[in-house]
């Protein structure tokens, strides 16, 4: 913005914007507005015990978008940061099944991950090198946050007047808690976990005594031995479901979303919030990503796609489009929805520009770029380039820009960055999904004879480059040759010339490839010769 009055007038505008993200930022700011304080915290927690994964940027990606919307709607009064919990201080339960050196890591069996070795060898422990890569991840994408380690946290005393403070209350939070245990467990239930003074392990035993004017618990270790621990300087961590609401109470925490399997948990992370004398976020619940067969992706299985995967064939904007739309709608995540993905962010490039500023503020775009999105768009969709690297059986970049220049004349690498990287993403795609399943197949006598028309009509047009009226010619031999449905006479064209059941626009397919091409690529599969 360039003055204030430019970011008040934007601000109005956003009050009344629908998309997703300001109606949370406005949630925010309401909250904010009844509890004031110097910023606005908005909080990502993390699991260190896997490395990060398309949840991780699902999460940050989303919550910056709602920073930004709240930002916007305080006309960037209010200092806002996202901080990035790791909890590192649970107990490490099992062994991975991906990580080298795992028969070293037995002894280590519910120890703090921050006191589990490396099996990698290059960090002081298990968390460390997971926190790094989780960094090293977040960095990359150019998330602007501040990490913060649990171990951390608990050993500096960051936690310690909040750990007091759940102590004082010990039996308000034990009234919460066990109501939503089994029998078995609540016999034995502490929100409180000791970290063992002889081993180091966190320990799940239930208190003989607590002493909030000491600030201490009692407990039997590992040996029968009644023994007292301070709650403070890292002696002690909280369950997980009691840690959620300390945190939020501790850290100030005015914003936080999770996916939907924290969503029954939610009620009881918000009232042991407000029983440590602090309101709870503003909380958003998403859904989970489900592989092709519609089964909920799971790290330990492998299904769905991994950031890195998705990365190889479209760029960051795309991912975050896809984690945008529809947050609280479960959606398949699998490799097919990537092309769709990359052209529904090309159309929303193309339109924003053409958008006035309360329509922008409704775009994905706006989010996607912080309110900056690019001015250079792609003049030929990903799903185009597919089908010409397809036709043109390429193999490189130089190949296809062959076949780009007549048909976009200014378009070149430098100018147009986000077509040069589709180049390279659609020849990775092509080559490891499309390709292995090309099947082409005869056409029947009515469609060969309908080709072999269109053929003549495409040669009738010169070196047009006109997609719309190309298109119009297919149209209309498709009704002279009384296809019925008409959709059969396209996918004819499709899986008779280019292996494949669907396609974008066949004549935006003809303008880019060329006409003489395409004639060629007609005479080729039906066996014709001129």
């Amino acid at each position: 913005m360039s003055n204030n009055s430019e970011k008040t007038d934007l601000a109005q505008l956003a009050m009344g914007a629908k998309a997703w993200p300001f109606e949370l930022a406005r949630m925010v700011l309401d909250r904010h507005n009844r509890n004031p304080k110097d910023e606005v915290v908005f909080e990502t927690g993390y699991g260190p015990s896997g490395l990060p994964h398309i949840g991780t940027f699902g999460e940050v990606v989303r919550t910056t978008m709602v920073r930004h919307a709240f930002e916007v709607l305080s006309e960037g009064k209010i200092p806002t940061r996202i901080i990035c919990v790791s909890d590192d201080m649970d107990g490490m339960r099992k062994i991975p099944d991906n990580v080298p050196n795992g028969e070293m890591l037995s002894a280590y069996l519910q120890m703090p991950l921050t006191s589990v070795p490396d099996p990698f060898g290059t960090h002081e422990s298990f968390a460390h090198h997971n926190n790094a890569r989780l960094r090293g991840f977040l960095d990359s994408f150019g998330f602007d946050y501040e990490f913060k380690s649990a171990t951390e946290l608990y050993k500096s005393g960051a936690f310690d007047a909040a750990l007091l403070n759940a102590l004082a209350h010990f039996d308000e939070i034990m009234a919460v808690m066990l109501p939503s245990l089994g029998e078995e467990r609540r016999a034995t239930y502490s929100p409180f976990l000791p970290i063992s003074p002889k081993t180091g392990r966190v320990l799940y035993v239930p208190m003989k005594s607590i002493d909030a004017k000491a600030g201490t618990i009692s407990f039997e270790d590992e040996e029968g031995q009644l023994t007292t621990l301070a709650v403070t300087g890292g002696n002690v961590k909280m369950q997980w479901k009691p840690d959620f609401g300390m945190r939020w109470a501790a850290l100030g925490v005015d914003f936080e979303m999770f996916g939907k399997d924290h969503q029954t948990n939610a009620s009881i992370y918000s009232r042991i919030c407000k029983i440590l004398g602090s309101p709870p976020p503003v909380q958003y619940v998403y859904e989970l990503f489900l592989d092709e067969n519609g089964e909920k992706i799971s790290k330990s299985k492998g299904n769905g796609i991994s950031v890195e995967e998705w990365l190889k064939y479209a760029p960051q904007e795309s991912l975050a489009l896809y984690n945008f739309q529809k947050p609280r709608t479960a959606k398949k995540l699998y490799f097919d929805v990537i092309p769709k993905a990359m052209d529904e962010y090309i159309n929303y490039l193309d339109a924003y520009h053409r958008e006035d500023a309360a329509t922008q503020l409704e775009n994905p775009v706006w989010h996607i770029h912080s309110g900056n999105p690019p001015s250079a768009s792609s003049p030929i969709s990903y799903g185009l380039l597919l089908n010409l690297v397809a036709a043109a059986d390429a193999s490189n970049a130089q190949v296809l820009w062959a076949y780009i220049k007549p048909f976009a004349p200014d378009a070149t690498p430098e100018n147009t960055p986000l077509l040069a990287r589709m180049v390279d993403y659609a020849i990775a795609y092509y080559h490891d999904f499309i390709m292995p399943k090309k099947s082409y197949r005869e056409p029947s006598e009515k469609e060969k004879a309908a080709i072999l028309a269109l053929r003549d009509k495409f040669a009738a047009l010169g070196d047009c480059r006109d997609g719309e009226i190309i298109q119009n010619q297919v149209y209309q031999i498709g009704k002279d040759f009384e296809f019925e449905p008409l959709r059969d006479w396209f996918k004819a064209l499709y899986e008779v010339l280019l292996g494949q059941e669907t396609g974008p626009r066949f004549g935006n397919f003809a303008a880019l490839f060329g006409l003489e091409a395409t004639i060629a690529l007609m005479n080729e599969k039906l066996g014709e010769t001129e």
